[in-house]
């Protein structure tokens, strides 16, 4: 061992420089106490003593420790013209104001207060809408002229007129009924002048009375059936009581059927010119056939020529089979 003060590296000694130690009795080498101290180490401020042997076998460690093999999956070779990665993270590229505005949109962030609102704005438009439609359907006739306009009301006036005479006649019998000395005598009367009329409506016989005649030529086969249909279904409106086109009698359950040119009412064709006899009051029957938007002017507008006038005599004779019906009955049998 060396005489300096200075410990010796860790390592092993050279025998030969080391010189000999005394022995004990039994043979052991002899330690004296300052050769203890100077084997322990110089530790500094704040250090575990280290055990003897831990640096033996911290080196022996690194010694077993093996060395990592170099191969395929240690060092990839990087592919040509491929980009190093990089250790620093990629900038975000900055967002488009679309995107800027689907993410402040999607997804919706709705309070209540928002939900109230939109509830309120859909029942506003929903209101606007029906208004703006009512306004539409009326604007026929805000675009008449005065005389149109005074037309159509003259015919409600007699409309109204109508139902009013008919509810004085039926209050009329029904007086007469209750006040009649004879009153089955009156009731045989009554039923037998109802069942006339209810004859004439059905069409099993000839009528006559003022009416007009409307006669409708379509040359060139442009008239659909659902226009003559809308034609009957104004003269009943105006009060008409028996109608007849050409040789067919038109009642209660008259039906139309085929296309322009090929008209069939009741399974019948008919050919124009379309001649309508039409029995009623031809104060009320003319004008109302006459009104803007009415069935003159949209048979025009299909190319049509139209025609009507009054008489003082109508002769309807086309007649319909009289039919019993399979289960409705007289509820006084």
């Amino acid at each position: 061992m060396s005489t300096d003060d200075t410990p010796d590296k860790p390592g092993k000694p050279d025998p030969a420089e080391e010189p000999a130690k005394p022995t004990g009795p039994e043979g052991k080498p002899e330690i004296k106490p300052e050769d203890k101290a100077e084997d322990k180490p110089e530790n500094g401020p704040g250090e575990q003593p280290s055990e003897p042997g831990s640096a033996a076998e911290g080196e022996g460690a690194e010694r077993q420790r093996p060395e990592p093999k170099a191969g395929p999956a240690a060092e990839e070779t990087p592919a040509p013209g491929a980009v190093p990665p990089s250790d620093e993270a990629p900038e975000a590229e900055p967002l488009t104001g679309r995107q800027r505005l689907v993410n402040g949109l999607w997804p919706p962030r709705l309070t209540r207060a928002q939900l109230t609102v939109a509830l309120l704005l859909c029942v506003l438009g929903l209101g606007l809408a029906i208004q703006v439609r009512s306004t539409s359907d009326n604007s026929a006739l805000r675009g008449a002229r005065q005389e149109d306009l005074v037309r159509i009301l003259d015919e409600l006036d007699n409309r109204t007129k109508r139902l009013d005479d008919e509810k004085r006649r039926l209050e009329s019998q029904r007086t007469q009924l209750e006040s009649s000395s004879n009153q089955a005598a009156e009731a045989r009367k009554q039923t037998a002048q109802k069942e006339e009329q209810l004859a004439v409506l059905a069409g099993t016989v000839a009528a006559q009375g003022p009416g007009i005649e409307l006669t409708v030529s379509d040359s060139k086969g442009a008239v659909e059936s659902d226009k003559l249909l809308d034609t009957i279904q104004e003269l009943r409106a105006a009060g008409a009581e028996a109608i007849q086109i050409n040789d067919v009698r038109v009642v209660a359950d008259t039906y139309f059927s085929g296309s322009a040119g090929n008209v069939e009412i009741d399974g019948k064709k008919v050919s124009q010119p379309y001649k309508f006899k039409v029995i009623g009051k031809p104060q009320d029957l003319e004008p109302a056939l006459n009104i803007p938007g009415g069935v003159v002017q949209t048979l025009e507008k299909e190319q049509a020529a139209v025609s009507v006038s009054r008489s003082e005599k109508i002769i309807v004779d086309a007649l319909r089979p009289a039919k019993r019906p399979d289960y409705a009955r007289s509820s006084s049998q």
